[in-house]
C-alpha cells in the first residue's frame, strides 16, 4: 500500500493568494496564532506571517528564529523585536498598496499601530480588514489534519474509559479532572486542548461548569467533557455517568438526550445548513418538553482550535462540506439536579456522517 500523499504548505498560500483579486489585498498580514500556523508550518507562540503573491515571510523574534527555520520550508524568516518595523520595511520594498489584516486578531490599539507606521511610508497602503479568510479555508480538513484529529479521538476515547472507571462517590471534581489529564499526556497527547470539565449533581447543570472541591455523591449524574491536542489539532467527548443506581429521571432524560444525538449524527450530511442540523437533534428534545433546558448549539467544528466552524446553532447559515469535523453534543440541564450532555466528534461526507468518537455511551 502507497503512502498517503499530502498536502504541502505552499498549496495552502497558493489558495489563499489566489483570492486576492477578490479580496481586494496586495498582501495580507495574519496575525491570528492559529492561522499562523496553518499556512506557515511554525508552532512558536509569537510572530506574523507577511504574505504577497511571490513572497512569504515570517516575522519573530530572537528566541524563535531557529525553530522557525526548522519548521518552515517556504518562508523567509526575519528576525525583529519589532514586528511593525519589518513589516514597513517590507511594504515599501513592495510597493504594496493594498494590506490586509486580521481585524478578529487585531485589537483596536494594535490596529492604530498599524496605521500610524504604514501612514509614515511614503506611500502609505490602504489598510484593508478581512474577516475570517483564512478560518473559512480551514474549516474542510485536508489528510494530514484529519490523520491528528483521529489520534486525538483514540486517546481521548482511551482517557474516557478511564472517567468510566473513576467516576466514583468521595472523589472530587478537581481531582478527577487532574487524573484524566495527566492520563492524556502519558498516552502522547500533548496536552488537554480545553480544561477538562468534571460535574457533578446539581453541578451539572451548568454546561461549562469549572471542578471545583465538590465530591461526587453516591447518587447523582457526572458530566465529563474532555478532549485532547496531537500536532496541534484537538478532540472533544462528552460523556454522563451516574453514581449508584440511576432513577427514573435520569434514565428519561438520558434517553431523550441520546435519541437526539442519535438523530443528528444519522442526519448530518454535507449541503446542510447549521440551522438544519442543529434541529435534527432539538426537535426531539422540544417535543419531549425540555426545549428550555437545552441552551447552547448542537456542535461546532474542531480543528487546531477548540471552538471553529462550522456552527450547528439556531442562528448558522453555515453550509455543512465534505471534509469538515464537527461536535454533536446535545444536553439537557435542569436547575438543582444536573444534567445530561453527550459529545461525539463526527466527519462530514457527502453520505452518512463518520463518527469518529469510539467511547460507550
Amino acid at each position: 500500500m502507497s503512502a498517503p500523499v499530502y498536502p504541502s504548505t505552499m498549496a495552502r498560500l497558493q489558495r489563499l493568494t489566489g483570492r486576492f483579486d477578490e479580496l481586494a489585498v496586495d498582501a495580507v498580514l495574519i496575525s491570528g496564532e492559529a492561522n499562523r500556523r496553518y499556512l506557515s508550518g511554525f508552532t512558536g507562540s509569537a510572530g506574523a506571517l507577511l504574505i504577497s503573491r511571490d513572497r512569504y515571510v515570517l516575522i519573530t523574534d530572537f528566541r524563535y528564529t531557529q525553530q522557525a527555520s526548522q519548521q518552515t520550508d517556504d518562508f523567509e524568516v526575519v528576525e525583529s523585536m519589532e514586528t511593525l518595523d519589518s513589516m514597513t520595511n517590507l511594504v515599501r520594498e513592495h510597493s504594496v498598496a493594498r494590506l490586509g489584516f486580521e481585524a478578529d486578531h487585531t485589537s483596536y490599539a494594535a490596529f492604530e499601530r498599524l496605521r500610524d507606521r504604514s501612514g509614515e511610508l511614503p506611500d502609505p497602503p490602504k489598510l484593508v480588514p478581512l474577516d475570517g479568510v483564512v478560518e473559512a479555508q480551514r474549516r474542510v480538513k485536508d489528510a494530514r489534519e484529519l490523520d491528528s484529529i483521529r489520534e486525538a479521538v483514540r486517546i481521548a476515547d482511551e482517557v474516557m474509559a478511564i472517567a468510566d472507571q473513576a467516576v466514583r462517590p468521595g472523589i472530587s471534581e478537581r481531582d478527577l479532572a487532574n487524573r484524566l489529564e495527566a492520563e492524556m499526556k502519558t498516552r502522547g497527547a500533548e496536552q488537554a486542548s480545553f480544561p477538562t470539565i468534571v460535574a457533578a449533581g446539581p453541578n451539572a447543570a451548568m454546561a461549562h461548569h469549572r471542578p471545583g472541591a465538590h465530591e461526587i455523591g453516591a447518587a447523582e449524574p457526572v458530566i465529563v467533557d474532555l478532549g485532547v491536542k496531537v500536532d496541534g489539532y484537538c478532540s472533544d467527548i462528552t460523556r454522563t455517568f451516574h453514581t449508584g443506581e440511576p432513577d427514573v429521571r435520569f434514565r428519561e432524560i438520558y434517553s431523550i438526550v441520546l435519541a437526539a444525538q442519535r438523530a443528528a449524527e444519522a442526519g448530518i450530511r454535507a449541503g446542510l445548513r447549521g440551522q438544519a442540523a442543529d434541529a435534527l437533534a432539538r426537535d426531539p428534545i422540544v417535543a419531549a418538553g425540555y426545549g428550555d433546558n437545552f441552551g447552547h448549539g448542537t456542535g461546532h467544528g474542531v480543528g487546531l482550535e477548540i471552538h471553529e466552524g462550522p456552527r450547528l446553532s439556531r442562528r448558522s447559515d453555515d453550509v455543512l462540506e465534505a471534509g469538515m469535523v464537527t461536535s454533536v453534543e446535545p444536553g439537557i440541564y435542569v436547575a438543582n439536579w444536573g444534567g445530561v450532555r453527550i459529545e461525539d466528534l463526527v466527519l462530514v461526507q457527502t453520505g452518512d456522517a463518520e463518527v469518529l468518537t469510539r467511547a460507550p455511551k
